[in-house]
């Protein structure tokens, strides 16, 4: 009897309920600091509670990876005998869940753990593509060494409000932060090579910004996977999402035009009215 192959991924991924239920996807979460109390992303806490302790206390909320000892209580969920795991984490140049969760894999014969070089739905791409794999009646081994291919043309970035929470957290300079605020800046973080950079600066309202960077992202990218494209974001007003929807399935450049929005771990790093548009080029 052939093994089933399941597919786990840590919450970073930013997968919506749909998708968990749909490819029936295991979800394993980051650790959420708020101070010194811990959470666990998806889990206990809200991304609305992230922005409610900053407001309250100026202070940004710190994310963790798991342990290799939690990380190898997990993989024990799925006997060698019966599944082949697909264990998909962040990017290792942003945590230490791919070092962590390796580790942990080397007490079994059965896991496969797959760094997406990503963040966000820049690894649900990823895992999905597995999905779709799976389906088709590849195997474990077959699909991880495809990924390989796949991994280093996924398209991810977002256009940022604030600088704030990026700041804070350390991922950029004070001097940079107040900069782009003085001058209204909304600056494009892309992922490249497993590590994040300053794409082009947009200048005004974010709403208004983000049809051009949307435009722009798909103009840079002609020849895309049509199979899906993620719209991913942090706001709680629906214009911007809506408008930004329907730009991307006017492109005509895609089958399915997804949206999720952005879990505890992800929003901790960008922070609100965050938007990003994630595809993978062909």
């Amino acid at each position: 009897m052939s093994k089933k192959i399941k597919i786990v991924a840590d919450s970073t991924c930013d997968i919506s309920p749909e998708l968990t239920a749909k490819y029936d996807i295991e979800i394993h979460p980051f650790v959420v600091n708020l101070g010194e109390n811990s959470f666990k992303d998806g889990v206990d806490i809200t991304t609305g509670d992230i922005l409610n302790y900053y407001r309250e206390t100026g202070n940004v909320s710190k994310t963790a990876a798991a342990p290799p000892s939690e990380y190898e209580e997990l993989f024990r969920n799925w006997p060698s005998d019966e599944y082949d795991v697909l264990f998909f984490t962040i990017s290792s140049e942003f945590s230490s869940a791919f070092a962590n969760a390796s580790l942990a894999a080397e007490k079994f014969d059965n896991i496969y753990v797959v760094e997406s070089a990503n963040l966000s739905t820049g690894i649900l791409l990823v895992v999905l593509a597995a999905a779709d794999m799976i389906e088709s009646g590849m195997g474990a081994e077959e699909i991880v060494e495809k990924l390989k291919e796949i991994v280093p043309k996924v398209r991810a970035s977002f256009v940022i409000d604030t600088l704030e929470f990026l700041w804070k957290g350390g991922r950029c300079s004070g001097v940079a932060a107040l900069g782009a605020n003085l001058l209204r800046l909304k600056p494009c973080i892309e992922v490249v090579d497993g590590k994040m950079s300053v794409g082009k600066k947009y200048r005004g309202n974010i709403d208004k910004v983000i049809p051009q960077y949307i435009r722009d992202r798909l103009d840079s990218t002609p020849h895309v996977i049509r199979r899906r494209v993620f719209i991913t974001h942090t706001f709680e007003n629906r214009a911007p999402v809506e408008a930004a929807l329907k730009q991307a399935r006017d492109s005509g450049m895609f089958d399915e035009v997804l949206e999720t929005k952005a879990g505890c771990t992800v929003y901790s790093h960008c922070g609100p009215n965050t938007l990003g548009i994630l595809y993978i080029e062909a």
